[in-house]
């Protein structure tokens, strides 16, 4: 039997551990590797004895058992759930043969996309099914590419629920490429100058000590620049859940090369997470970011989420210019008076507020929510975050300043 001919998962009274059932659980921790899981195999030797242990009843309790064992972070379930789906569904060879032999009609409609994680788990399990095909000698094309697009610029257009375990290594490695900006602000603090700018009394009087007041030399000084804090608010619920673990890469690359970056994540409650963000190595810092937190890809509570920081930390980190990017879809689940009270006491705490929303990568987005209707007068960018190309021009617009093709006014008038 070939992995994946289980038949509504049910097999001969065997002993689990002996019959070919142990086969197909070691296949299945293999595809899941591939997918991008963390499965080593202790995991795969304990899902055997998980399943021995339990017996199988149904395919509820037999994913239970599976699903227990093999996935340790949140962001995996969606992956595990497609995998489970295409590995352990059953072959109707009767209904397939029908299938083919009927006619087919033309069908009109759009191709649906992919589900999130669909795509990583194909190709997981599909891996190598090329290679044992004979190799067939293949005609030379000569194909002319003056208006095709490269396989780097399809990446970067590509959203990141959709993408493949390889193409989110690569996106990865694209995010550690990022050239960030040297936006300066303006304080009110003073540094030396050797230009002529403005006289320095306090210097010069010191200066002029040295000598015993018979050389007083004018000293100078200027308005100090600094680059302003980034204060990063990322939403973890479970709609947000296929842009998580991509999201806390770039986190984790603006918190290596840019100082004052304060990273907090929220579902249903706030969790600060800038000293996890601090290790060099990013997949230490998302397991530490993934141990401190506890309502991962739960519900979501913005309102009460914004209220909370608004008290606890906003005096702390909303100094000196302070840019806040607020990472969330805007679905709010509860009352949204406090949301729009909320949104509006950040709005003025901070000199800009950028909301970063995954929904507007779909042309027909309108501002239909009720969460998004409150949030939307009290930001002054609203941008779509979803793949390569948005972050990019996200760090861009971090120096460029206020875009008006990302102006929210354009979404209140509809």
């Amino acid at each position: 039997m070939e992995p994946g001919a289980q038949d509504g998962i049910t097999v001969a009274p065997s002993p689990p551990g002996d019959g070919r059932l142990a086969d197909n659980i070691v296949f299945f921790g293999r595809a899941l590797r591939k997918a991008g899981l963390k499965i080593g195999p202790g995991a795969i030797a304990d899902a055997i004895e998980a399943v021995e242990a339990i017996g199988i009843g149904s395919r509820e309790e037999f994913y239970a058992a599976l699903c227990s064992v093999f996935v340790t972070r949140h962001e995996d379930l969606a992956v595990f759930d497609e995998a489970f789906r295409l590995f352990w569904r059953s072959r109707d060879l009767v209904a397939k043969m029908i299938a083919m032999m009927s006619p087919i009609a033309p069908a009109n409609r759009e191709k649906e996309k992919p589900k999130p994680g669909e795509t990583r788990a194909g190709d997981a399990l599909l891996d190598n099914r090329d290679d044992r095909r004979p190799q067939r000698e293949t005609p030379d094309i000569e194909i002319d590419a003056r208006f095709t697009t490269s396989g780097s610029e399809i990446l970067r257009g590509l959203d990141f629920a959709q993408m493949s375990a390889a193409e989110i290594a690569v996106a990865k490695k694209e995010l550690a490429k990022l050239r960030l900006p040297l936006d300066r602000v303006r304080t009110r603090r003073f540094a030396p100058s050797r230009r002529p700018v403005k006289i320095d009394p306090r210097a010069t009087m010191r200066s002029a000590l040295r000598t015993g007041g018979e050389l007083i030399l004018p000293r100078f000084r200027q308005a100090k620049q600094i680059q302003p804090p980034l204060v990063v608010l990322a939403d973890i619920s479970g709609s947000m859940s296929q842009y998580t673990r991509i999201f806390l890469h770039f986190l984790h690359v603006l918190t290596e090369r840019r100082r004052r970056v304060h990273t907090f994540l929220f579902g249903t409650r706030l969790t600060n997470v800038t000293r996890a963000m601090r290790h060099k190595d990013p997949d230490q810092a998302l397991d530490e970011c993934a141990a401190a937190v506890r309502d991962w890809s739960g519900g979501t509570r913005i309102g009460e989420t914004l209220k909370d920081f608004n008290r606890l930390w906003a005096r702390r980190v909303l100094g000196q210019g302070a840019i806040v990017l607020l990472i969330t879809d805007g679905l709010e689940r509860e009352g949204v008076e406090l949301l729009a009270q909320e949104m509006d006491r950040l709005h003025r705490s901070c000199r800009r507020l950028i909301w970063l929303n995954p929904l507007l990568r779909f042309d027909g987005f309108q501002a239909r929510a009720r969460g998004v209707k409150a949030m939307l007068p009290h930001v002054d960018e609203f941008r779509p975050v979803h793949n390569l190309l948005s972050l990019a021009d996200l760090v861009s617009a971090l120096t460029a300043g206020r875009a008006d093709a990302y102006d929210p006014r354009r979404f209140l008038c509809k």
